[in-house]
């Protein structure tokens, strides 16, 4: 059914923006952050329960049950993808590696904070971790 409700959502928005060319899709995440898609070369595919961005780009995979709004935008927002700890462009174990050793040194490790911020609220805890565990869990990049 939300694969269905999601469908009918992307056909809308999609006709809607053939007034007008955007750059960028946009996801807002139930957590409050927002994940930025670049329109050129866009595939968007819907399968266990998670929806899949490929571009130019790359690969992006959100969980629908994340998704709280989808959007076309012709601002770029954010560079920072949420998750990639170590800013390689890449959300993987690595980033949960980099995460563990940040929270366990109380900061003392170089992250990319914005993205290390999961939940985002005022801090960098085991939350985070957890979260960015089941984001990469979840992922199927």
């Amino acid at each position: 059914m939300k694969k269905t409700i999601i469908t009918m959502l992307i056909a809308l928005v999609a006709i809607m923006a053939n007034a007008e060319t955007y750059s960028y899709l946009k996801f807002t995440k139930t957590n409050g952050s927002t994940v930025t898609c670049s329109v050129a070369g866009i595939k968007v595919t819907y399968d266990n329960n998670n929806v899949t961005v490929t571009n130019d780009e790359g690969t992006t995979t959100i969980a629908l049950a994340e998704v709280q709004d989808m959007y076309f935008s012709n601002e770029a927002g954010s560079a920072v993808t949420l998750g990639d700890v170590n800013g390689d462009g890449l959300v993987n174990i690595t980033d949960v590696t980099l995460l563990i050793n940040y929270v366990l040194n109380d900061g003392t490790v170089e992250i990319v904070e914005e993205a290390a911020n999961m939940n985002g609220d005022e801090g960098i805890n085991i939350t985070d971790v957890t979260l960015l565990i089941n984001e990469v869990m979840n992922s199927t990049n």
